[in-house]
């Protein structure tokens, strides 16, 4: 079986074939520096980790790039609406203000002091989720030449036109606009019109922006060809990508919700510029839903990751919440599941303690070893399924006629793609001194009474180590035990 990969633009499982058999390009879309991330964004980039590491586990050599938004990322402001609304009297003065300045006006800091504030907050917590390190993590301000080199390419190739406000991508110029969604075009530019036209100077409805003008109280500003300004937030993505990783890259992901606009118009942006394909296989972790609705602060329920630890949850409780359900479908995050995940992880965490402490070690099995290898590989191969992936894993776990040293040494192996950190796990779980001592007086006391054939009182003892939450394991080297 080789590597078949969902693709959105083709919404089909497709055979993995890169551009360079020796390096796969992948690129992910990342936040914009205004927040930390939600639990939504952590399974878009738990997906991508995932993807990530599964290639590795396959024998691919992967450059990984991930971005940090930090200008541009404008959204439907207030006055917007307000205009929409009939009132217009203070559109004209608050168009403009990207999600990174309300932030910063919000909470009295600098522009500047909110993205490297919100990129600490974001690394950190990709560290506790376990993401591995991709080869960059570009900031959209680094590569402003590189934005407005690729403008001036569109603007050169008739794909793009100046107003006095902006310029704008001419989406009547690219026949394939709108191929990845596979909504029409017609459709698009109809729904636009029910939308506000800032600029009278743009052409049609479905135009874009790629460098925004006329915005002198934005906070962030460079020079270029038009004016001073600042880049729209979807040639951002497309610089960086093709500058780091070349002109057309094997795999972008990001979440379910940027497939339009934002992919739609990297993808338009991209190809019109270079004349070639930009990306051979996009790949869109879907929604999460959190209790059957959409996140949401005005349904109170909007969680970030310290949300989940502040209820005693460890982030990788969380992360093997998400590994239960394939990324491409919507998954419902409820805390009844989360305490299910949490409840397989300890298990599987205690699982790997008494695995370390039994000396009790049968020959292995090569072939039911390779039997369950052959199967965890093809699940990684079916588009990187991680619930099937795991169900593989505790069938091995259950399998008596594995050694205790090959069923240890196997999860280690299939953790290189859960990223779990089971290689972390020590033979004993750090407990207090006293805890330590009542359990040992406890093993201690009910050896004597097994001596003395006294089976009741070993048995109490044995319930009263249960109630401070261990399980005792009888063994022919003596008793052991375990946190439940």
């Amino acid at each position: 079986m080789s590597l078949k990969i969902f693709n959105t633009a083709t919404r089909k499982k497709e055979e993995f074939t890169p551009i360079n058999p020796a390096i796969v390009t992948m690129y992910t879309c990342g936040i914009t520096l205004r927040g930390a991330p939600h639990i939504g964004n952590l399974r878009t980039f738990t997906s991508s980790d995932i993807m990530y590491r599964g290639l590795q586990f396959l024998g691919y050599k992967v450059r990984f790039v991930s971005n940090f938004t930090d200008v541009g990322h404008m959204t439907l402001t207030d006055a917007e609406k307000l205009k929409l609304q009939g009132e217009q009297d203070t559109f004209e003065t608050e168009v403009g203000i990207d999600r990174i300045q309300k932030a910063a006006q919000k909470t009295g800091l600098s522009i500047q002091e909110v993205i490297n504030h919100y990129k600490k907050v974001a690394l950190e917590q990709y560290k506790m989720m376990n993401f591995l390190e991709p080869e960059k993590r570009p900031m959209a301000t680094e590569y402003i030449q590189q934005q407005i080199e690729l403008i001036q390419r569109l603007i050169d190739k008739g794909y793009a036109y100046v107003t006095e406000s902006a310029v704008y991508f001419d989406t009547s110029k690219d026949p394939e606009y709108g191929k990845l969604s596979g909504q029409k075009k017609e459709e698009k530019i109809t729904g636009a019109r029910n939308e506000v036209k800032i600029d009278l100077c743009k052409r049609n409805p479905a135009d874009f922006r790629l460098w925004q003008l006329d915005q002198p109280d934005h906070a962030q500003k460079w020079p270029s060809p038009w004016g001073e300004g600042f880049p729209g937030w979807h040639i951002e993505c497309s610089a960086m990508a093709m500058s780091i990783l070349g002109e057309t890259i094997d795999i972008h992901t990001g979440g379910r919700d940027l497939i339009t606009p934002h992919h739609e118009n990297e993808i338009a942006q991209s190809e019109c510029a270079t004349g070639h394909e930009f990306v051979k296989y996009w790949n869109h972790t879907e929604f999460l839903l959190v209790d059957g609705r959409k996140m949401s602060n005005s349904l109170g329920n909007f969680y970030e990751l310290k949300d989940v630890t502040d209820r005693g949850y460890d982030p990788m409780d969380l992360r093997y919440f998400y590994l239960t359900a394939n990324f491409n479908v919507q998954q419902n995050f409820t805390w009844e599941a989360m305490d299910a995940a949490k409840a397989a992880r300890k298990r599987l965490v205690s699982i790997i303690r008494e695995l370390k402490r039994d000396i009790i070690d049968t020959p292995a099995d090569d072939e039911m070893k390779n039997e369950y290898n052959i199967q965890f590989k093809e699940k990684i191969e079916d588009n990187f399924n991680t619930p099937e992936a795991l169900a593989v894993m505790w069938q091995m776990i259950g399998d008596d006629m594995i050694s205790s040293h090959e069923k240890l040494h196997l999860i280690q192996h299939f953790d290189r793609f859960f990223g779990l950190r089971l290689d972390e796990v020590s033979e004993h779980e750090e407990i207090s001194k006293d805890l330590k001592a009542q359990i040992e007086e406890i093993i201690l006391k009910r050896n004597e009474a097994k001596a003395n054939k006294d089976f009741k009182t070993a048995d109490e003892l044995r319930n009263k180590a249960k109630d401070l939450g261990f399980e005792l394991l009888d063994r022919h080297e003596g008793t052991k035990y375990r946190m439940l």
